[in-house]
């Protein structure tokens, strides 16, 4: 059994705000909300493919220009956002390209500057995908956070809901 389909009542116990430990509570709460994230992107990889069928790394651009108005972002912007470089956001944006998600002009008044764009194809298959995914992303991190965590979270995001109703 890989680490992944474990009983998560098996697995070691995620660090709380009460944790003993040397980190202080703002850094502890930064670690737990690492490890959530990384629980989140774990499983919304395979969701991503099988919905989308684009990489996570593309989805995430894909999620950057769907915030976007139309007219769609610098891909410098992009790789900044990201902290990506730019090489590699170049082969990513080539394979959304060709798949028709998202379309590439140059910039006026900027001849190398080259603004990316979401096509309607791509809204289209975010819009369809949507609850499913913001459905993974709430599984996912109902099953890593438990009230230790959300209370060491609530550090760095006060406003995160408690889940009851």
């Amino acid at each position: 059994m890989t680490a992944s389909q474990e009983d998560p009542a098996e697995l070691p116990q995620c660090p709380s705000v009460t944790g003993g430990g040397l980190l202080p509570g703002e850094l502890r709460a930064w670690m737990l909300l690492l490890a959530a994230t990384g629980a989140v992107e774990q499983r919304l990889r395979s969701v991503v493919k099988e919905t989308l069928d684009v990489s996570h790394d593309e989805f995430l651009i894909l999620c950057l220009l769907a915030e976007q108005p139309s007219e769609g972002l610098r891909m410098t912007r992009i790789a900044e956002l990201l902290g990506r470089p730019k090489t590699r956001l170049t082969y990513q944006i080539a394979c959304l390209q060709h798949a028709g998600l998202v379309t590439r002009k140059a910039v006026c008044g900027d001849k190398r500057g080259v603004e990316v764009a979401l096509t309607d194809k791509a809204r289209g298959l975010l819009g369809d995908a949507s609850a499913t995914l913001a459905e993974t992303v709430g599984q996912a991190f109902a099953h890593v956070i438990g009230p230790e965590q959300r209370e060491a979270l609530c550090a760095l995001v006060p406003k995160l809901p408690d889940g009851t109703h």
